[in-house]
């Protein structure tokens, strides 16, 4: 061989290692993405593991695209029976959506910052209208987003672990992914209260206040895991049997009382207006410990998320979980043209000053205008047919 053969030969040896080398990179970094949310199916069952346990399994529009279509294959499959759903890692199920990413493309001025609500909005539904049976494992940190992909299903199964709340009031947004939906159904003013406040209900009080259809112990969500991957060709009625009793036999938290029952009467009579003026109103004339303090907390929240909110749950009560949603994308937009919502993450997620300055600053100063600007028609509405076989939230 030739000193010129031999060149080349080595010239093409460097270049396929290269050429390599930069595939098995790419290689990885698809499976890095791909990895963000695993679903994978295990004979008639589908799994979904929300798989970023170091960001608390927050949302992101790439893992809303690889899911929803899956869960539609799975659901147009005849021989599902059922999808699980639950998040890696100890800490959370899901906190949430990953609202940094969309603060950025909207500041920038992308007319598809909006897209990840969208995209969100008709997984939930997909969820809500789901087929087959659908399980959450809320084992863990449940907020925002997280409660979207859960509380729309046939069964949420709560931990000791479980942290729910809906504090997007402090970030200049709203309880949007279905939030008009099923926090007015909630009972009374419950759903108003957390709503506004973005109280946190934790372990057995997510049970309690019916977000959660089932409460277990951490420790025994692998083996409840288990023994539903185990059913064989299950009905809704074999699942639910599996969770009734897993539910009876925890014990743990069972002697406690829920931690707000002694709260509820005042919370439907304080929270009881239909307007935020009135509720402010209603905070101060009653002058007690538990009010002024309810009244504190909503001082700290964006005026306009606050009487958006409340619009929202009001009319949200009388409304399919279809429209819900079609007029959340519509308050969505509204919170991408406005002020708030870049303020709040800025001051509470980017910054961390918690100090935001919004604007309007007081309740009196954000007009029926304003407000009705939120819910205005779109040329770009999103659209969603409703399913005969929706399921209706229960708590």
């Amino acid at each position: 061989m030739t000193l010129i053969q031999l060149t080349r030969l080595n010239v093409l040896s460097s270049a396929t290692r290269r050429t390599r080398i930069i595939c098995s990179q790419l290689k990885m970094s698809s499976m890095a993405s791909e990895g963000e949310v695993i679903l994978e199916k295990k004979g008639s069952k589908g799994i979904i593991t929300l798989n970023r346990p170091k960001a608390l399994n927050a949302l992101n529009l790439s893992m809303v695209r690889k899911m929803y279509p899956k869960l539609k294959e799975w659901e147009e499959d005849p021989k599902s029976t059922m999808v699980i759903i639950k998040g890696a890692g100890e800490k959370a199920f899901c906190a949430g959506g990953d609202i940094k990413a969309v603060i950025d493309s909207g500041s920038k001025g992308d007319p598809n910052a909006g897209s990840f609500f969208r995209e969100e909005y008709i997984l939930n539904n997909a969820i809500g209208t789901l087929h087959i049976p659908y399980i959450a494992l809320i084992d863990g940190i449940t907020m925002g987003g997280g409660v979207g992909l859960s509380v729309h299903g046939s069964f949420r199964v709560a931990t000791e672990r479980t942290l729910f709340a809906m504090p997007e009031t402090g970030i200049g947004l709203f309880p949007d992914v279905g939030g008009g939906y099923f926090m007015p159904r909630l009972g009374g003013r419950l759903g108003i209260f957390l709503s506004l406040t973005g109280m946190r209900l934790k372990a057995r009080d997510v049970y309690k206040a019916g977000v959660a259809t089932h409460f277990v112990e951490s420790e025994k969500i692998p083996q409840l895991e288990e023994e539903l991957l185990a059913l064989h060709n299950p009905v809704e009625k074999d699942i639910a049997s599996v969770l009734d009793r897993y539910h009876k036999e925890c014990q743990l938290g069972r002697e406690k009382g829920f931690s707000l029952k002694a709260d509820l009467d005042r919370i439907d009579k304080l929270f009881g207006g239909n307007t935020l003026e009135q509720i402010f109103k209603d905070l101060e004339k009653d002058g007690s410990e538990w009010a002024d303090k309810q009244l504190q907390i909503l001082k700290q929240k964006s005026p306009t998320s606050m009487k958006v909110t409340l619009r929202q749950l009001i009319e949200g009560a009388d409304l399919s979980l279809q429209d819900c949603l079609m007029m959340e994308y519509r308050i969505a937009e509204g919170c991408l043209r406005g002020h708030d919502f870049y303020e709040g993450v800025r001051a509470l997620l980017v910054d961390k000053d918690n100090d935001p300055k919004w604007n309007p600053k007081t309740i009196e100063e954000v007009t029926d205008e304003i407000v009705e600007s939120h819910f205005r028609q779109l040329d770009n509405d999103l659209i969603l047919w409703p399913d005969v076989l929706e399921r209706k939230f229960e708590p």
